[in-house]
């Protein structure tokens, strides 16, 4: 199948991995998306699968396009270009962009026709089953109406099966918004919303953006932010239970995805054929250790992507950061900045989000994100996460919490990076990740006394 890979030059000429974008002029069978995880060992086919390939192509290509830019300005001396909350990537977005703004406008002004139950209760809120079933009965259209007739239509005719574009685009799309079985959102329904864009990808949805990664940043900070937005006021409107979370020992009970890109934010400035930097942080960025600040987050927040994660932490849980948060605030004593904090991210959601059973289970898969074995996908590393997957199905809740999982399929420096394959030895940001709780103690599990930052 012929297609097209767009994106920044590398130092030797090459271009870094993007994700494909298909050509309309060859012909593309459709799939119907199916759930094919149904059991452990499973998640092994799946860290093979072109679909795995291809959303760690998506992340990698939006993260980096995130990191801030060395740029000649017109007195030809260099000057630093970030890319926050509110930019004109936002404001003044593409129109591809812009017209999804309005699709996830029109999504959240459904909370209004469904509002919730009054009176107090242990689980979700039971509107939110209303909420969903208004949202699925109404899909269709809301893509017609927001979608450009070259994806809809890509490829002509519907396959022999009798799918189309719309049929794939629908499941990742609606499986972004919760579950209205569970009354609950996790970080693979998070997967799923960024599946949907994948899929708008690799149909041509976002030709009309700029290259170098002007229409990625569109994408993050167009899209995906105001998409977490709704997704944060279904949370609070419904008290969505967090899918799969393990307490506090998972990183966020929503959200994983934010971290990533907000980090990129705050990483230290490359020009636009230099790799992701592993290490350091921009001029004069906020210190990690600052997220334990409540007035230094509200400040924050209206910019970056990673603080703004951190404020809706801060808006629906109480007390000490370090008691409710310990994962997030155990990163706040990197030391080595916020290209350090990007690497881990990357780390922490191949091991947390795509190795993970509980997350991974109710991942669908067509022809777009496709279940059929990456030709170049190395064996999986047999960790000892992997191998103590579950052996059957269970329903289990669409997102994950600790361990690890194995290496992914790239090998340049921009690629997502191995996690460690042992829990307390070598984590996503050093040797101290996750910190161990000291032998009877009774506070924080970590040698800080207090969720103060030091220094």
């Amino acid at each position: 199948m012929a297609s097209t890979q767009g994106s920044s030059q590398s130092q030797a000429g090459q271009p870094f991995p993007a994700l494909e974008v298909l050509d309309p002029s060859t012909p593309h069978r459709f799939v119907r998306p199916a759930k094919m995880i149904n059991e452990g060992p499973d998640v092994s086919h799946f860290l093979t699968s072109k679909a795995y390939r291809d959303i760690g192509l998506f992340v990698m290509q939006l993260n980096r396009a995130m990191c801030p830019r060395k740029i000649k300005g017109d007195d030809g001396k260099e000057k630093l270009q970030t890319f926050q909350i509110g930019s004109e990537y936002e404001t003044k977005p593409a129109e591809s962009v812009r017209k999804l703004q309005e699709l996830l406008s029109k999504v959240g002004s459904y909370i209004d026709e469904a509002p919730p139950d009054p009176g107090p209760r242990r689980f979700g809120n039971v509107s939110f089953r209303k909420w969903h079933q208004l949202l699925e009965e109404r899909t269709s259209e809301l893509l017609h109406e927001y979608l450009p007739r070259s994806v809809l239509e890509f490829g002509g005719e519907t396959s022999g099966g009798g799918a189309n574009a719309l049929d794939e685009l629908k499941t990742y799309f609606l499986g972004g918004f919760g579950s209205a079985q569970r009354l609950d959102y996790g970080t693979g329904h998070e997967l799923s919303f960024l599946a949907f864009l994948g899929c708008l990808w690799k149909l041509g949805a976002f030709q009309d953006g700029q290259a170098n990664g002007d229409i990625e940043r569109n994408i993050v900070l167009g899209v995906f932010e105001p998409y977490l937005r709704v997704v944060r006021r279904l949370i609070l409107t419904y008290t969505l239970e967090p899918a799969g979370s393990h307490g506090v020992w998972g990183l966020d009970d929503h959200s994983f995805q934010p971290y990533i890109y907000g980090s990129a934010q705050l990483t230290r400035a490359i020009t636009d054929s230099e790799p992701m930097p592993l290490e350091g942080s921009l001029f004069r960025a906020p210190k990690p250790a600052t997220v334990v600040k409540s007035e230094y987050v509200d400040e924050e927040r209206k910019r970056n992507m990673y603080f703004s994660a951190i404020g809706f932490i801060n808006d629906v849980k109480k007390g000490p950061f370090w008691e409710h948060s310990p994962i997030l605030f155990d990163i706040s004593g990197v030391k080595d900045g916020w290209g350090k904090i990007n690497k881990g991210m990357i780390k922490m959601f191949n091991a947390e989000v795509l190795s993970k059973f509980p997350v991974v289970q109710h991942f669908h898969f067509g022809s777009l994100f496709s279940w059929e074995q990456d030709p170049d996908a190395t064996t999986p590393e047999q960790s000892i996460h992997l191998t103590n997957q579950p052996m059957t199905y269970s329903p289990m809740p669409a997102a994950g919490g600790g361990g690890a999982g194995m290496a992914a399929p790239w090998a340049q420096t921009t690629a997502m990076p191995p996690p460690s394959g042992v829990p307390n030895s070598r984590g996503p940001f050093g040797p101290s990740y996750p910190a161990p709780r000291p032998q009877g103690s009774t506070g924080a599990p970590w040698s800080r006394s207090s969720d103060r930052p030091s220094g």
